[in-house]
């Protein structure tokens, strides 16, 4: 990791997240000295077009932008010298090893909140318009240089019917250029426009900022599978009403208060976030490892390899409880504090501590695709399998 300070432009994590964190932006000269990205433009194209990318191509011509989603082919790289054009995917960290790297050194912000690292290439001239996101963005420039103008204005207009949700009227307030290795952290719904001033690629560290909305929707649908109301409804004192279709008042009164009676509390909300939180997204599926070795072979492995996440691998923890790609695990304290680690680190060195009941979940776990065992050739910025 690099040194945070360095990171955060002689910030330290406590100063950033007092001053800066969802305040204001942040300008920061070489943030990581000497980077230059993580994969070369024909690398970043070839990533796009795999089945599993999640992938836009953005073309302008004449003040006119238009939008293709992948799954996308060769060819549809091909002949954009007539146009200004940008290529974005999202998800880096799932398919390089390094792009999961790259994202440890912003362990000062809880993984509860991190939503990916997406890489964009443009040309000279190139960029998506000026917008506002509704996440927590660092903007890490790798190789070229791309101009970034940015303002706090309230008027968040959009031009009506575009394919992108470009900004009606937006009105710079500060501009700068960044060379490799310069980072800029906006707070969310901060306009803001890039424009590549040469061949140039940029890497995004989005920090998720989920709607109330969403969350009171989703939690409601958590329920469904935790409530348990007890009984049926009985009316022995029912009588006569005036009008048969209307809903009556003890039925109403009845209903109401059995509803009442429904409760939850922090514990129920933590279960639902660790579930919600670590869920993958809907195109990412884990496959089973292709030479799987047996369960006695596994566990004299753990005791001289240790483990690592799968890229793809959302893992939260909270009292006891360990979130996997969307599962609850309840733990014992002594297991959850090595699960924890694991969380914390995505890996775990060798080890042969482990429980019994530890040994069953981890293998489990390697079976299902969502660690593997180290091995001593890491993989180091090649796509993932």
């Amino acid at each position: 990791m690099k040194n945070l300070t360095t990171l955060l432009g002689g910030l330290t994590a406590e100063q950033f997240l007092g001053d800066y964190w969802q305040k204001k932006p942040l300008l920061i000269r070489q943030a990581i000295p000497n980077f230059n990205g993580l994969l070369s433009r024909d690398e970043l194209i070839n990533l796009a077009c795999e089945d599993d990318a999640q992938a836009r191509l953005i073309k302008q011509q004449r003040n006119r932008f238009s939008l293709q989603n992948a799954p996308f082919f060769a060819e549809d790289f091909e002949h954009l010298e007539k146009s200004k054009w940008t290529v974005l995917v999202q998800g880096l960290n799932h398919h390089l090893a390094s792009g999961a790297e790259l994202l440890k050194q912003f362990n000062f912000i809880p993984h509860a909140r991190l939503d990916d690292l997406m890489v964009s290439f443009a040309p000279k001239g190139g960029g998506v318009g000026p917008h506002f996101d509704s996440y927590d963005v660092f903007l890490l420039q790798g190789v070229g240089h791309r101009r970034w103008q940015i303002s706090a204005q309230a008027d968040r207009t959009l031009i009506e019917g575009a394919p992108l949700r470009i900004l009606s009227d937006f009105k710079v307030e500060q501009e700068w250029l960044l060379a490799p290795g310069d980072m800029l952290y906006l707070p969310p719904h901060y306009a803001h426009n890039g424009i590549a001033e040469d061949d140039c690629m940029t890497y995004s560290i989005g920090f998720r900022t989920p709607a109330y909305q969403e969350l009171a929707e989703q939690f409601l649908v958590y329920l469904q599978d935790t409530v348990c109301a007890d009984g049926m409804y009985a009316d022995p004192e029912l009588t006569v009403q005036k009008h048969p279709a209307e809903i009556g008042a003890q039925m109403l009164a009845k209903v109401t208060q059995k509803l009442n009676e429904i409760r939850w509390d922090e514990d129920d909300v933590a279960q639902f976030l660790g579930c919600y939180l670590s869920e993958p997204k809907a195109h990412i599926f884990f496959d089973a490892p292709t030479r799987a070795i047996k369960r006695d072979k596994f566990t004299q492995a753990l005791a001289t390899q240790g483990i690592t996440l799968n890229l793809k691998t959302q893992m939260l923890c909270h009292a006891g409880s360990i979130f996997i790609n969307g599962e609850a695990i309840p733990c014992e304290a002594s297991d959850y504090k090595i699960l924890r680690e694991l969380a914390d680190h995505r890996q775990l060195g060798a080890k042969d501590n482990y429980s019994a009941t530890l040994l069953d979940l981890i293998f489990e776990w390697y079976s299902n695709g969502f660690l593997q065992l180290n091995v001593k050739e890491k993989n180091h910025g090649k796509p993932a399998n």
